[in-house]
């Protein structure tokens, strides 16, 4: 069975992503209300959704550059404009369908059945989005250590938590074999996508991971709140962590839920933080309308593959 045959098959869990989105968005109201929400749609200014806008584009060329440098790593190429083209559009999608994974399974697929080589081609979609979240995890962590904050104590268990899922990821594999053919395909991409690219791969996601950043923050300010950017960071980087798990409603649910809580937790509000978390939601949603008109287009990237990959395809079927 192929990559793109295997992504296609539904599965349950598609479902309950989205439907645990919903339940975390459903409690939020009957703990808060509607008011919270309604504000917080209403507060995103034209100042500060062009703001996004700029920023999301920055972040947004970061992502296809470390797309760029992991396709080329596994054998096979897409130019810097395609790559931007097609995560704009997977950023849309995800924006705006139930999940929050539809625009990179979208990318993905349409990736593999462009290229020769379409299991890497695939591949180097999951390994560009893992490659962002290896860097804002310890972004997070190193965060909440280094700033004051009600939230501190949380960077300590987070980097415990970090190491426990690694564990039992390798854990659940099932089968001496299966884990070793697991491994050797890891092992074999990972050296190929890092072999003298760490540095730029580094650079662009944590160039992203700051935009991002930048834009809750600036959704606080936009909402009202007067706590200064240092007494934000460790919030905005708890909430944009837990935006990154993949059980929402077009990215609605836990951002908000977290923002509540850690909101709360700083004395600064449950209501605030859901407010700001919609505006952030409403100003990341304007910022990836460009994504719209790349849909509209029928744009999409057009990978080549090498002549000789880095990585053999009979590995990766191995």
């Amino acid at each position: 069975m192929s990559d793109t045959q295997a992504g296609a098959r539904p599965t349950p869990w598609r479902w309950l992503r989205p439907a645990l989105g919903a339940l975390v968005l459903g409690a939020l109201v009957a703990r808060t209300g509607t008011a919270p929400f309604v504000a917080g749609l209403r507060m995103a200014t034209p100042w500060s959704l062009l703001a996004a806008v700029a920023v999301t584009a920055v972040t947004t060329v970061c992502c296809a550059w470390r797309w760029q440098l992991v396709a080329d790593g596994l054998g096979v190429r897409i130019g810097l404009g395609a790559a931007t083209a097609a995560i704009y559009r997977s950023q849309f999608l995800n924006a705006t369908l139930p999940g929050g994974v539809v625009g990179d399974v979208d990318r993905a697929v349409g990736h593999a059945r462009r290229s020769d080589a379409p299991g890497p081609a695939a591949r180097s979609v999951a390994w560009e989005r893992l490659l962002g979240q290896s860097v804002q995890v310890p972004l997070t962590v190193a965060v909440l250590l280094l700033l004051p904050s009600p939230l501190r104590g949380l960077g300590a268990v987070g980097a415990v938590a970090a190491v426990a899922v690694a564990a039992l990821l390798l854990a659940g594999a099932h089968g001496v074999r299966r884990r070793t053919r697991l491994v050797r395909l890891v092992s074999s991409e990972a050296r190929a996508v890092l072999r003298g690219r760490r540095l730029p791969i580094g650079v662009a996601s944590t160039v992203a991971a700051l935009g991002h950043l930048s834009i809750f923050v600036l959704a606080a300010r936009v909402a009202g709140v007067e706590a200064s950017s240092v007494a934000l960071l460790p919030l905005a980087s708890v909430v944009l962590l837990a935006a990154a798990v993949p059980l929402n409603v077009a990215g609605w649910g836990p951002r908000e839920g977290i923002a509540a809580w850690a909101f709360g937790v700083a004395g600064l509000g449950v209501d605030t933080g859901v407010a700001v978390a919609v505006a952030y939601g409403v100003m990341a949603l304007v910022a990836t309308l460009p994504g719209a008109v790349v849909l509209l287009a029928g744009r999409a990237p057009r990978p080549r593959a090498l002549r000789t990959p880095p990585v053999r395809e009979e590995v990766a079927c191995a």
